[in-house]
């Protein structure tokens, strides 16, 4: 994701410094003519603006705050932007920590995948002021299709979890619904184009049932961090003295997805566990 992303800025006419924890990922940027830098530290020095993307909470932090951690670089002024999902504590802490820096905060988490940020398709889900908004969106808008403003800081991180464990529960239940095709004996493509045509059937499950159908888990999103929005999706919830059945049962699935060897693969890979079980 964040390669994408930062490819696209390239492409409209940013400068731009990387910085990836796996430095053979960060290879090609040199060539294209990013600055490959050797820490996030490094790679925040003289920037204007600051975007990080990992996967969950603890990356995030060793981003912005750990050893050579980018805040420990900023100058007064820089836009700082957290893209990945994450908590809402977390956000909120990040943005005391940056505006204590006098640096302003946006948390902007995305909708879509890999094909998505290397197009430029991606939609910013953004919480923080209208007025640091406007001054990021040059920056956002070289990277997306659609920039939504939420709300205050955290709203971003929010809404991201709440759409992450509503697609979690529609992946597990067309993951149910094609082991049943397939046991019951219909005839799987028939029974889909119903599915998929009807009601039911929501561009994610359109995509992911076309994996499913196919047995192509070659990564999209990955199936454990899936599993890590439904523990922070449930965390959130609960904050708010709910409990989600439907995303509780979905994480109980993929928990056993990851049992059985399937957490680097897709989140469509969660069907084959049904298929071998009948059950999760």
């Amino acid at each position: 994701m964040g390669s994408g992303m930062a490819r696209r800025l390239m492409t409209n006419g940013f400068s731009v410094a990387v910085y990836n924890r796996n430095a053979k990922k960060a290879e090609g940027f040199a060539e294209a003519g990013a600055r490959v830098a050797i820490s996030p530290r490094d790679a925040a020095s003289g920037a204007d603006v600051v975007i990080c993307m990992v996967a969950d909470d603890a990356a995030s932090r060793a981003m912005w705050l750990g050893d050579n951690g980018a805040l420990s670089a900023v100058k007064p002024g820089t836009i700082c932007i957290d893209s990945s999902t994450i908590t809402v504590s977390w956000a909120r802490e990040l943005a005391a920590a940056v505006e204590a820096r006098q640096c302003e905060f946006l948390d902007t988490p995305v909708t879509g995948s890999k094909a998505q940020a290397a197009s430029g398709e991606l939609v910013f889900l953004v919480g923080g002021s209208p007025a640091t908004l406007d001054k990021a969106r040059p920056v956002l808008a070289a990277m997306s299709k659609s920039i939504t403003p939420i709300g205050p800081v955290g709203s971003g991180a929010l809404i991201k979890l709440i759409n992450n464990f509503v697609c979690g529960v529609e992946i597990i239940a067309i993951a149910e619904a094609i082991a049943m095709i397939e046991r019951s004996g219909l005839d799987r493509a028939r029974a889909l184009e119903v599915l998929t045509n009807g009601a039911p059937g929501s561009p994610l499950v359109k995509t992911v049932s076309a994996r499913m159908t196919a047995a192509d888990y070659t990564p999209n999103f990955l199936l454990h961090l899936m599993t890590k929005d439904l523990k922070y999706s449930l965390q959130e919830a609960e904050k708010l003295s709910l409990h989600l059945t439907t995303a509780a049962a979905a994480l109980n699935t993929f928990q056993k997805a990851i049992g059985a060897g399937y957490g680097d693969k897709d989140i469509s890979a969660a069907v084959e566990l049904l298929r071998s079980s009948g059950r999760a």
